[in-house]
């Protein structure tokens, strides 16, 4: 049977929340805590990748077992989406994790539910700050003041809709298309010299928004303008648009799935 935990992360301390042989990340750590209440390898397949220091306040991921292995989803219900969950499961997964990773939820779904090909909406958040701050240090990233944000709103309102976003794609990566569906794409100033972007699309290609939020910065600095930036994304080319923004101001905030995947 198959099954969707719904997670959080502070990235600050992962190489990613991909397993790789070279660094600790979410995806080992989690299977770990999971091996240790089944006592057997449990794989999970996340909803999505984030790079090392980016962060999620939420993210998904899928997992199965024999219908007999454990009696999950028999409990009554206590989740604000109406579900069946195994509060046991949870409150010993929250018991061996480490405080940087916080397990929400479980949800019974289907048999051919994925967690990353069902999602029909993502959501992310950059966040970044102009002073120095030693509570946000790691959760947002420190720009100079000044940035113009009514400029960088404008060229970000090109970005919306259905286009080829290769020119925000990481090179030499094997996705089989650049095509992406945006649905939002502003900026936001919170006060305190805190302010953040928000994005949302069907999918993301690697190191996207980062690039669309390094070259953005480009717009509000006043070293590219509008047109500049409609040229980038036309491009078609990486090399056109600016830096990434460094990793410890992104968040993924919301994963959104079809209603008819739950059980």
């Amino acid at each position: 049977m198959r099954y969707f935990l719904r997670f959080a992360y502070d990235g600050t301390a992962f190489h990613g929340s991909q397993r790789q042989p070279n660094g600790v990340t979410v995806q080992e750590t989690m299977e770990q805590a999971l091996a240790m209440i089944f006592r057997e390898e449990v794989p999970l397949t996340f909803a999505g990748r984030t790079d090392a220091g980016v962060h999620a306040r939420e993210m998904y991921a899928h997992f199965d077992l024999p219908n007999n292995q454990y009696p999950i989803g028999a409990a009554p219900s206590n989740s604000p989406m109406g579900r069946p969950i195994p509060p046991n499961l949870v409150f010993r997964l929250n018991g061996i994790l480490p405080d940087s990773i916080a397990v929400f939820d479980v949800y019974p779904v289907r048999d051919d539910a994925h967690a990353r090909f069902d999602a029909v909406r993502r959501t992310y958040e950059y966040h970044i700050i102009d002073h120095k701050d030693p509570f946000l240090c790691t959760q947002a990233t420190r720009v100079r003041p000044g940035l113009n944000f009514e400029a960088m709103n404008e060229a970000a309102q090109l970005l919306i809709g259905k286009q080829d976003f290769a020119s925000f794609c990481r090179t030499n990566t094997d996705v089989k298309t650049t095509i992406c569906d945006l649905t939002r794409a502003e900026w936001q100033e919170l006060g305190n010299g805190h302010a953040v972007f928000t994005i949302a699309a069907d999918r993301f290609l690697r190191n996207m928004v980062r690039a669309v939020v390094g070259t953005l910065f480009e717009v509000g600095r006043g070293k590219m303008t509008k047109e500049q930036f409609a040229e980038v994304i036309t491009q078609h080319n990486r090399c056109a648009a600016g830096d990434s923004a460094p990793a410890e101001g992104l968040f993924l905030t919301k994963i959104e799935y079809p209603e008819d995947i739950y059980i």
